[in-house]
């Protein structure tokens, strides 16, 4: 079981983010990752087909060898992954946006949420916002666009320009000093929110927590690989035109494989 793959998927190639920390950790892993891009984005689909989306990726991974899946996308990990995890005798590790470290560290106590309609109205979100955040002011804004923007390769577009400067007004009407991604898509926006905010503001995503954590669980289930003598192998899978996910993951890496695939 040590030998079979590290199994991730999301509606997309957004994370892809997540993979990059885990594949930093974890160099010597194998690694599967799912790119469900014709179905993208989850965030706006409902409850029954996010979790019937998720099933559906889950047993393909599961037939490619995946001995560990990490769901690697907010809105499938708080609309999905406890019907996974009752259904599938494998482990599961989800994705949640940082709100905690954020409500923790802001001086201001003024944080902002960008993450999709699909997690902002997820009950897990909601009893992790109230959790954390009592006698803060959050800003909360749907990221409403910005998935297909980067799914379609247009991450430095005037399209992305003209709509994360509509988008993110909440969040310069009501000055923040901590911005939590609550989308495995946000992090590739990361330069561009920098550009547009005070050298002061804190972005967070949850790729790092995440890698951590799936070394924790390998670790506990006696499932990581302890071959270190060489780096494992990356093989990324899309339903959908692979141009994109070639430019985001190194072409160049021959351990590095981009596939089209029906799933």
């Amino acid at each position: 079981m040590a030998k079979q793959k590290i199994g991730i998927f999301d509606s997309g190639i957004g994370g892809t983010s997540i993979w990059r920390e885990i594949h930093e950790l974890l160099p010597f892993e194998d690694t599967i990752y799912l790119a469900d891009s014709i179905n993208a984005p989850y965030g706006v689909r409902s409850k029954q087909e996010i979790i019937e989306l998720s099933r559906k990726n889950t047993i393909k991974l599961l037939e490619l060898g995946a001995k560990i899946i990490v769901v690697a996308c907010n809105t499938a990990t708080t609309n999905a992954i406890d019907e996974l995890r009752n259904e599938f005798d494998v482990p599961f590790i989800g994705i949640e946006p940082a709100i905690k470290p954020a409500a923790l560290n802001s001086k201001t106590k003024t944080i902002g949420i960008l993450a999709t309609k699909g997690t902002l109205s997820s009950s897990l979100f909601t009893k992790t916002s109230e959790l954390y955040t009592q006698g803060l002011n959050v800003v909360e804004v749907e990221g409403n666009g910005l998935v297909e923007l980067i799914e379609d390769g247009k991450i430095n577009s005037e399209e992305m320009d003209s709509l994360l400067n509509t988008l993110l007004l909440p969040f310069k009407e009501n000055p923040i000093d901590y911005l939590v991604l609550g989308c495995s898509h946000y992090p590739y926006l990361i330069p561009k929110l920098k550009e547009k905010f005070s050298p002061d503001l804190s972005i967070i995503d949850s790729g790092e927590a995440v890698a951590r954590q799936t070394k924790a669980i390998l670790e506990k289930k006696h499932l990581l690989n302890t071959n270190f003598s060489q780096n494992g192998t990356c093989i990324f899978y899309t339903n959908y035109n692979p141009s994109v996910l070639k430019k985001i993951i190194n072409p160049e890496n021959k351990k590095f494989q981009v596939k089209q695939l029906d799933f």
